[in-house]
């Protein structure tokens, strides 16, 4: 299958330090993925499911309690490999652009790649939705993509913290902002020709 256009609404979870005393004995992976392909404005596929971590095999605890992910769903998870030939799968439709609320989803997966020794498929930068919504709207801090859309009037897909669900709603809030983007372009200047009614000039010559 080949489009002109393509964006790809990403959203990992990630597992969790049991504390942050020691960060640099610790390295997230992605545990669970969601993945929602829109072709045309259209939503063409989604995506989701659990993925095995390889470092930090075993869940902590307050990743658990956090993200409501058990150990045997993401045993029976797929692979890394597995994930990375899936976004190469998508990649290769066509121009994509790859959209996350946030930075840290698309460092995750490269740095897991990397530990692993594997070619992560995204080369190009993401688009971080959640800047682009911070400079759009002049706020000094990020907000979160749950309470953005509530922003809009609108509630979240699904249930928080799950990444198909997550992924979705960043695809809520990124039609919403292009809606906001859209009205702030400029009107198209007027030619002469509508200003002026030339019949009522040229009537004074007839």
């Amino acid at each position: 299958m080949k489009v002109t256009k393509q964006h790809l609404f990403i959203d990992f979870e990630f597992t969790m330090n049991q504390s942050k005393g020691n960060p640099n004995m610790f390295r997230p992976e992605i545990i669970e993925v969601g993945i929602v392909s829109v072709i045309e404005d259209e939503i063409y596929d989604t995506y989701s499911s659990y993925v095995k971590p390889v470092l930090f095999p075993q869940l902590t605890k307050r990743c658990i309690d956090f993200l409501g992910i058990h150990q045997k769903q993401v045993d029976r998870g797929i692979s890394l490999s597995h994930l990375v030939d899936l976004l190469g799968t998508y990649l290769s439709f066509g121009p994509t652009k790859i959209v996350t609320w946030g930075n840290q989803d698309m460092k995750v997966l490269r740095n897991n790649c990397r530990y692993s020794n594997i070619q992560c498929p995204v080369k190009d930068r993401e688009r971080d939705l959640s800047k682009e919504y911070q400079r759009f709207f002049g706020h000094k801090n990020q907000s979160g993509l749950w309470r953005v859309l509530e922003e809009y009037g609108r509630k979240g897909i699904g249930k928080h913290h799950r990444a198909l669900d997550d992924a979705l709603t960043t695809y809520e809030v990124f039609k919403a902002i292009e809606k906001d983007k859209s009205y702030m372009k400029p009107s198209q200047q007027p030619t002469l020709g509508d200003r002026v009614d030339f019949s009522k000039i040229l009537s004074q010559f007839a």
